[in-house]
């Protein structure tokens, strides 16, 4: 246990894990502990089980591109970003394998194609506008769009099988990833329980967080003992997934007033069979349903799990009143309720009667109707192949927006303090997949001392090369490159990797 240390981490996940090890790259001399509630490392959201586990890249995902505009259009603005953003984080990690901080990158991710799938004349018609509006932009050049049976049978077997005459049409690009978020945590955590001056402390729960002139005095409950030990630090982040709003509300800062949360569980189907499993290679994503939030949008994913590929699709939501899936309690939500955010939370109900009622159909379906909706992307798919499993829980922030109350359905949010000594995540997808560009704008607002020397500037452009640059703009289409293929060959994507 370190005591007294610069910086204390809340939560194990892939956070925390980026913020520690950046923080630690850029000033060697700061110390650092860490507090995780289990006995494991990133054993919530981050792990591989309770995500989807998409390297969310803007290729595949409809939610984030709305719908046409008026003369036809779609606006790929927000792709974009998110694609520039998942950069950041695959030069991050390809940097910490170039400089020994993790080691065999294909533990945590792999190649896969991306497919975005479509059915019913206007869905086609939006894909086609969605591809030529993505496909002239340096990033998605390489983007295919298809409506031929044979073409897309080629891309993904499995969609066409016992498959009728209706219009269907499908993009794919192949340098897509599938991230195991859990074990890039660990990796990266491993390190900094290795480094001078650091300390990680499991089956420990943060009990109280207490403001004081120069800091904070966090009170940790090691669960083995029940024994409590304080310690004080100057700057503490809450990257505790669904538990960030709890500890929000024990800090008692200004900015946490009137925060609500609002937990969806997650169930994936689960392939066993192999002969199934072989047939698809490739993460397939589709329309969202009917008043489903963000992350309940149906895809049928590849993964590499425990070592295997398997097959998933999902997710379901599922109604729950817990925030964490393993060391959550079912008390989360009410005790969560307080006299600022009471008046969110009546309101959510009122404005969001179709997220409810979805909540309640998704959470009484058979398992006939979950393989119905599953035959809209594999019309030959049969029950006896699948499984259900329960996934993670995602605790929607929920806020005052001009006067209304609004559910965050994606997009990770940062809450900080006004002297910046407390920084706490909230939101949901992409958060994962974004969450080294996440922890930089921290770095940036919590510390910008370290970026504003010669030094500190060239450690950081070690760790991502184009942190300061906007390779977005086509005329740095080059650079892009250039640096895309270095982050590829370190992270062994390329197909001669």
């Amino acid at each position: 246990m370190i005591e007294n240390p610069d910086v204390i981490l809340i939560g194990s996940g892939i956070m925390s894990a980026n913020l520690g090890a950046m923080l630690k790259q850029l000033e060697p001399r700061l110390r650092i502990q860490l507090y995780e509630v289990t006995d494991e490392l990133a054993q919530e959201s981050s792990d591989g089980w309770n995500n989807a586990g998409t390297g969310h890249a803007g290729i595949c995902e409809l939610s984030y591109t709305p719908k046409r505009e008026a003369d036809g259009s779609v606006n790929v603005s927000k792709v974009i970003e998110i694609f520039e953003q998942f950069e950041h984080s695959k030069q991050f990690w390809a940097s910490a394998v170039a400089n020994g901080l993790v080691d065999k990158p294909r533990d945590f991710i792999h190649p896969i194609q991306h497919i975005s799938f479509v059915h019913g004349q206007e869905q086609v018609d939006f894909l086609r506008a969605r591809h030529a509006g993505m496909a002239a932009h340096p990033f998605f050049s390489s983007m295919q769009y298809s409506t031929e049976r044979s073409t897309i049978a080629s891309w993904a077997p499995l969609l066409l099988e016992g498959r009728g005459a209706e219009p269907i049409a499908a993009t794919k690009m192949d340098n897509g990833t599938d991230v195991n978020f859990g074990v890039i945590s660990r990796k990266l955590l491993h390190w900094l329980g290795q480094q001078e001056g650091c300390g990680i402390a499991t089956g420990h729960r943060v009990v109280g967080l207490r403001k004081t002139s120069d800091g904070w005095e966090v009170t940790a409950c090691d669960l083995k003992t029940n024994e409590e030990h304080t310690n004080r630090t100057k700057f503490v982040f809450i990257g505790a997934g669904g538990g960030s709003l709890t500890l929000l509300q024990k800090s008692g800062i200004p900015e946490a007033k009137g925060l609500g949360g609002f937990p969806i569980g997650g169930q994936w189907l689960v392939c066993d069979n192999p002969q199934i499993v072989k047939k698809h290679s490739a993460k397939v994503y589709g329309q969202a349903l009917d008043a489903a939030p963000t992350m309940a949008v149906p895809h049928l994913d590849t993964r590499m799990l425990d070592g295997k590929k398997t097959l998933l699709f999902g997710p379901f939501a599922a109604w729950t009143t817990k925030f964490l899936h393993k060391h959550g309690s079912f008390t989360d939500l009410p005790l969560s309720i307080r006299p600022d955010n009471i008046a969110t939370l009546i309101k959510i109900g009122i404005y969001n009667l179709g997220l409810v009622r979805y909540l309640i159909q998704q959470g009484t379906q058979s398992m006939a109707d979950r393989i119905n909706v599953l035959h809209v992307f594999y019309p030959g798919a049969q029950a006896k192949d699948w499984r259900l499993i329960n996934a993670g829980i995602r605790v929607q922030a929920i806020k005052k927006t001009d006067g209304q109350a609004g559910i965050v359905h994606y997009g990770t949010e940062v809450i900080t303090n006004a002297d910046r000594s407390l920084s706490a995540l909230l939101g949901a997808s992409p958060g994962a997949s974004v969450s080294v560009n996440i922890v930089l704008e921290v770095v940036k607002k919590c510390f910008p001392q370290l970026l504003q020397s010669a030094e500190g500037h060239a450690r950081m452009k070690t760790m991502i090369p184009t942190y300061d640059e906007d390779i977005k703009l086509p005329a740095n289409a080059s650079r892009f490159r250039e640096v895309n293929a270095r982050t590829d060959e370190l992270l062994q994507l390329r197909t001669n990797s």
